[in-house]
């Protein structure tokens, strides 16, 4: 009978054991995995801050390359608005929202020749951008008034439409900067601009100019030295361009304090930063006005 016994407490014993032993191998398991999924976490983490601490590249929309990914600028100033508040559903866009309201406006140079000026009046014209001049993109760069724009700028007026100036730059220096600027003044003496000076300098296509081997630097310098000048003559100051100007051939964030005029062809642009002027097709058709012509929406805060 003793026997019996001893063996008994010997089993309940190794039974003991044997629980310990699953009980310290499972927890030991679990603080295993629980470790491994620590160490996941935490590089995941440490992967997310290196993607926030560096959002380096935004995607946008180019008028001529389609999408392209570029730096993201951290100091240029941010648009809010809300392009569900878009109404595309006539080709003059209306833009409403809690913040903003829009009128809408044209941009017409020698290109457009037969204009009437009252039937424009008529289809809801609020404003119109016309071109001054330019300066060639030769080596010369002569400064050239726009064969349309006195007539353009007087049946504007006389018909009650706001009128802003834009002229197409091929400077190369500040000192050329300005001296754009001045012939633009010295051509707007009798004319009555209510809305902005623009300056304007594209990538000529399909030819070599004098603007190519320009910096961003050296262009947004530019840009700020013909600015400059409009302002001092007591006149808003504009700069166009599209996403990839803005983007890469200028330096945004040394331009927050000058307003833009923004062309981009899609119906909600990717392009994130602040714009007032936005130019949203090239192929507008609107009676008054043989072919096409430039559409633009002007955001005016509440």
């Amino acid at each position: 009978m003793k026997k019996v016994i001893i063996a008994c407490v010997c089993i309940f014993i190794i039974i003991i054991m044997i629980i310990i032993s699953l009980n310290y191998n499972s927890t030991k398991n679990y603080s295993n995995e629980e470790e491994q999924e620590n160490i996941i976490n935490e590089e995941n983490n440490v992967e997310n801050i290196e993607i926030q601490e560096t959002k380096k590249e935004i995607q946008i929309y180019d008028i001529e390359e389609g999408y392209l990914t570029v730096p993201y600028n951290e100091n240029a100033d941010k648009h809010n608005y809300n392009w569900d508040k878009l109404d595309i559903s006539q080709s003059k866009y209306l833009y409403n929202d809690e913040l903003y309201e829009t009128k809408f406006g044209i941009d017409v140079s020698s290109f457009q020749k037969n204009v009437d000026w009252n039937k424009l009046k008529k289809e809801g014209v609020d404003f119109a951008f016309i071109r001054l001049g330019y300066r060639g993109y030769g080596e010369a760069g002569k400064l050239v008034i726009d064969s349309m724009f006195e007539k353009h700028a007087k049946q504007a007026n006389e018909n009650g439409i706001d009128i802003g100036i834009y002229f197409f730059s091929q400077a190369i220096t500040k000192e050329e900067a300005i001296e754009e600027a001045k012939f633009v003044l010295k051509n707007i003496e009798d004319k009555n601009i209510t809305y902005p000076i623009c300056f304007d300098l594209e990538k000529i296509k399909y030819d070599s100019a004098r603007t190519d081997n320009l910096t961003p630097e050296e262009i947004t310098e530019i840009a700020i030295a013909f600015c400059e000048e409009i302002k001092k003559a007591g006149y808003t100051p504009l700069i166009y361009g599209n996403s990839k100007t803005f983007t890469t051939r200028m330096k945004l964030e040394m331009l927050n304090d000058y307003q833009k005029w923004y062309a981009d062809y899609q119906t909600k642009p990717l392009y994130p930063y602040e714009f007032l002027f936005w130019q949203y097709t090239e192929e507008g058709k609107i009676n008054g006005i043989d072919g096409n012509v430039d559409f633009n929406l002007q955001f005016i805060p509440k």
